[in-house]
């Protein structure tokens, strides 16, 4: 089991179709609101260092802004070039109105 941070309140939460941008301990998570499901990758694409939470959300995929880099948000895989790595994924989830992301 990893290190569970809380990252916020229940309500900070993105809103269908929306992310955000957090800070877990000193790791950079992008939260993603999915048809009412989060997902929890680390925001910065591996490709360049830029912010996954400013892309956009089709389905289950991200698409760095700055690139065109794409992310499956379930599993982190890399789904189109110019990125060759994946980016880590973490559990994500609210309870007792928190906001909580695992981290490794």
């Amino acid at each position: 089991m990893g290190t569970v941070v809380e990252v916020g309140r229940a309500d900070d939460a993105p809103k269908p179709g929306e992310a955000i941008s957090v800070m877990a301990n000193d790791t950079p998570v992008a939260i993603f609101n999915v048809d009412g499901e989060l997902y929890a990758i680390n925001d910065i694409c591996t490709h360049e260092e830029y912010p996954l939470s400013e892309g956009d959300i089709d389905d289950h995929c991200v698409e760095c802004a700055l690139h065109g880099a794409r992310f499956d948000l379930r599993t982190g895989e890399v789904l189109s070039l110019p990125a060759t790595e994946p980016v880590e994924t973490y559990r994500v989830w609210i309870a007792d109105d928190t906001l909580n992301v695992e981290l490794p």
